[in-house]
């Protein structure tokens, strides 16, 4: 139940990928001018045009990357360098993915300023707040669509009027809510927004960006060597990934209705099968705007990692993020939040996918609920707690 991190391949793309992986399948590069260069360039477009659907975008307006990071990383530096003279400043949150938050200080070294906003309590960038934080010199506002951690939406359409109307470019990150969600660009004020394939049932390395056509949107190339992606994007395009994502975003836009009802009502059949059965345990993130696979819990008087050495001997799970998932420091995400220090420690990221039954639901739910109880019957604070002692005040003391 790992699946905010990565999806493995649909069958159907897997096989859509082979087809071009053989001696008589489109191995050729597709900027080449003969016939079987032709034939993959032929797979490049109807796979550019696939992911262009998904979206309602036009296909000139996909840019493929290597994934998602690349994508930020490609629109955010790009725009800014391309309208550096027009102003240096940039707006984002503080809970964006690590790609736009690494790209962004990247941005402050070179002399960039940047206004990092906070989440309400729920996960949210409310639109007022990005209303606050535009300046005359404001080139760019990025923020996430859907949020990694807690599967929150933010409003994009109401921030995107707000952005088009102040005349700055507006970058929305995706890469968790494409084909999860209905995303309507022709009624976006939406100028940029990355994808990952491997959010999708498709391949690793993968990704594309949206620049849209009209109001025109020019960017820096990151990358140099041959003019591939008309100019933003250099490099031999790999079609088997390509055409891979392209079958992912096919597949997506035909089931992604029923899929997302079928994914909602287990997310709620865990949660509400854990807080049943587990006290002092807070869903974080908002309670309805939210991504319908993604389930985000805080439990009380235990530790994180010791949760997840318990529940991953027989699953899967994480802490938050996988960019960040190697370090001991509690979810930025949750802190952001508000979350005390104890309790960000203590989140579990539950993700659920296509092929997720009740069976592994109830699995996960009930393993749950046995590690969380055992740890606490060996956790004093808990105890404490039970008994009404004021926790806080034992701290000050002790400090």
């Amino acid at each position: 139940m790992d699946y905010a991190a990565t999806t493995p391949l649909d069958p159907k793309v897997a096989e859509k990928m082979a087809a071009c992986l053989t001696l008589d399948g489109l191995f050729a590069n597709p900027a080449s001018a003969h016939a079987p260069g032709r034939a993959a360039r032929a797979a490049v477009e109807a796979a550019r045009a696939e992911i262009a659907a998904l979206v309602n975008a036009a296909a000139e307006e996909i840019v493929f990357t290597s994934g998602a990071t690349e994508a930020d990383n490609l629109a955010i530096k790009g725009l800014a360098h391309f309208r550096k003279d027009r102003g240096r400043h940039i707006v984002t949150s503080r809970i964006e993915h690590k790609a736009v938050l690494d790209a962004c200080k990247r941005l402050e070294k070179e002399g960039f300023q940047v206004s990092w906003l906070k989440p309400d309590a729920d996960g949210l960038i409310q639109p007022e707040a990005v209303q606050q934080a535009l300046r005359p010199d404001t080139v760019l506002v990025t923020l996430m669509h859907a949020n990694n951690e807690i599967g929150t939406l933010n409003d994009i359409a109401a921030i995107g009027k707000i952005v088009r109307a102040h005349g700055a470019a507006f970058h929305v990150d995706a890469a968790q809510s494409a084909g999860k969600v209905p995303i309507d660009l022709q009624q976006l004020d939406v100028d940029l927004m990355s994808f990952a394939a491997h959010k999708v049932y498709g391949p690793k390395g993968m990704g594309a960006l949206y620049v849209r056509g009209e109001p025109r949107v020019n960017l820096e190339p990151l990358i140099h060597g041959g003019g591939h992606e008309r100019g933003m994007r250099s490099g031999t395009v790999p079609v088997p990934l390509v055409v891979g994502f392209g079958k992912a975003a096919e597949i997506c836009g035909e089931v992604m209705g029923e899929e997302s009802k079928r994914m909602a009502a287990l997310r709620d059949r865990l949660q509400e099968q854990i807080l049943s059965k587990v006290d002092e345990a807070y869903v974080n993130g908002h309670p309805t705007l939210r991504l319908p696979h993604n389930l985000n819990i805080s439990f009380a008087y235990v530790e994180g990692e010791s949760v997840l050495m318990g529940l991953n001997r027989e699953a899967a799970l994480a802490s938050g993020s996988a960019c960040t998932s190697a370090t001991l420091e509690p979810s930025y995400v949750i802190s952001a939040l508000g979350v005390d220090s104890e309790l960000a420690h203590s989140s579990i990221r539950f993700g659920l996918h296509r092929f997720s039954t009740e069976e592994e639901v109830d699995f996960v739910a009930g393993k749950t609920i046995e590690v969380i109880h055992r740890l606490r019957e060996m956790s004093p604070l808990y105890e404490l707690a039970k008994e009404g002692v004021d926790l806080k005040s034992i701290h000050w003391k002790a400090e």
